[in-house]
């Protein structure tokens, strides 16, 4: 299988070499601030309006993986952030430092996790209610698990901004659910118009958080090597997790249907809440670096994920513990 960057990370990238080179000044910038907030609150909107409550509850069923998978995504990921806060601030700064704390605290992916279970033929509709639930406490606490621990190593947001996020985002999703019953059926025959407002509201964010830090000065304060040492650092944190989801789900005995689900549910992290976040927790000065850590795990994870899937989804329909056996120990 042959791995490429897929567009829409080479428009992320466009945008952070856009904002290096015409970042927003002047009346431009005044202008972006508001009209990045008005494009968020709109993305949960219509996150809120597509969310199908009947899928979720087909999958509540399975209890006890949706716990583990919470329990990765809010309680190892944090652990593992706070291990690579041990580093050195010559070989990490303090701002990718907390990108990376940021990076895990973030709940799942929502449509990439569906996506890639689907594909490995495991459970979907489980997938869909983990995910979902990850999403959906993620709004809560996302921001709380940033607070308690950045203010460990005394930086980070206060509790205002904690406020605010629960204000800007989980209010806009619940007004999306309350409607859904009338919006819902537009948006299902509007699906190209919905992708474009998903999709261009996380260029905009990523636009106007890098401008910002380049205003700052955000490229004479990370060098090459630092962002080398983040690469590194998110490909060990996404090793760690898939391997240790993968040996957790065997483990607790779960079929390897549901094992799936917690491979990628429990490993990725959502560019989709955190990018907006990010610009809603932190100082603009530190906005645009913070979410540095999370570009770069984005990308990793839709690639070993692929991978993954493909593998699982290429097994014969019998035999299934001995496909992965046979996964666990390929090289």
């Amino acid at each position: 299988m042959k791995f490429r960057l897929d567009p829409y990370m080479l428009a992320l990238l466009g945008m952070v070499v856009l904002a290096s080179l015409a970042p927003a000044r002047g009346v431009a910038g005044d202008i972006l601030g508001p009209a990045t907030k008005a494009i968020v609150a709109l993305l949960f909107f219509l996150h809120g309006a597509k969310l199908s409550r009947e899928a979720v509850v087909a999958g509540l069923s399975h209890w006890r993986l949706h716990l583990t998978v919470l329990a990765v995504s809010f309680g190892l990921f944090p652990l593992l952030g706070l291990a690579t806060g041990l580093l050195p601030e010559t070989l990490l700064p303090s701002a990718l430092a907390m990108g990376m704390l940021f990076l895990c605290c973030l709940p799942s992916t929502v449509q990439s996790s569906i996506a890639f279970t689907a594909l490995a033929r495991g459970n979907v509709a489980a997938a869909v209610c983990a995910a979902s639930a990850s999403n959906l406490l993620g709004m809560a606490v996302t921001p709380l698990l940033v607070g308690l621990t950045l203010h460990v190593q005394g930086d980070g947001p206060g509790w205002s901004a904690v406020l605010d996020i629960l204000v800007q985002l989980l209010l806009p999703f619940i007004a999306g659910q309350l409607v859904r019953p009338w919006v819902a059926p537009l948006l299902e025959r509007r699906k190209p118009l919905v992708g474009l407002v998903d999709r261009g509201s996380i260029l905009l964010v990523v636009y106007a958080a890098f401008s910002r830090a380049v205003l700052d000065g955000v490229w004479t304060r990370v060098s090459v090597i630092e962002l080398a040492v983040v690469a590194v650092l998110c490909l060990v944190l996404l090793a760690l997790v898939l391997g240790f989801t993968l040996w957790l789900g065997r483990r607790l005995g779960f079929a390897l249907e549901d094992q799936i689900v917690l491979v990628f549910s429990g490993s990725k992290k959502s560019l989709v809440t955190g990018a907006p976040m990010a610009a809603i927790l932190f100082a603009p000065a530190v906005a645009g670096v913070m979410i540095v850590p999370l570009m770069i795990y984005h990308q990793l994870q839709l690639l070993a994920c692929a991978w993954l899937a493909q593998r699982w989804g290429a097994r014969p329909e019998e035999g299934v513990t001995q496909a992965a056996d046979k996964l666990d120990t390929a090289p």
